[in-house]
């Protein structure tokens, strides 16, 4: 397991996408490792933490926008939500 996102002491935003997936893999899998890849090197990222992860230049990245054009062979529904994280607390 992943450790938790460092995140930054005053107010940030948190992108939350949230699916349930459609059966099979249908080249999920290989999208999924790429678009992770790419997603890392976004700036102003802080980290992943799974049940699974989007930034506004990454709502811009050209690869990024021609994978979700392939949403609906692998979810049957998601939901983006974004966020102002006001408090965050924690060990």
């Amino acid at each position: 397991m992943a450790d938790l996102a460092t995140t930054p002491p005053s107010a940030y935003y948190a992108v939350i996408f949230s699916s349930v997936r459609t059966g099979g893999d249908d080249g999920y899998s290989e999208a999924a490792k790429h678009m992770l890849a790419l997603a890392s090197k976004q700036p102003g990222l802080l980290g992943f933490e799974t049940a699974r992860h989007e930034i506004d230049p990454w709502k811009e990245n050209t690869t990024h926008r021609q994978t979700q054009k392939r949403a609906k062979d692998w979810y049957k529904s998601f939901r983006v939500r974004v966020c102002r994280v006001e408090r965050e607390y924690g060990f």
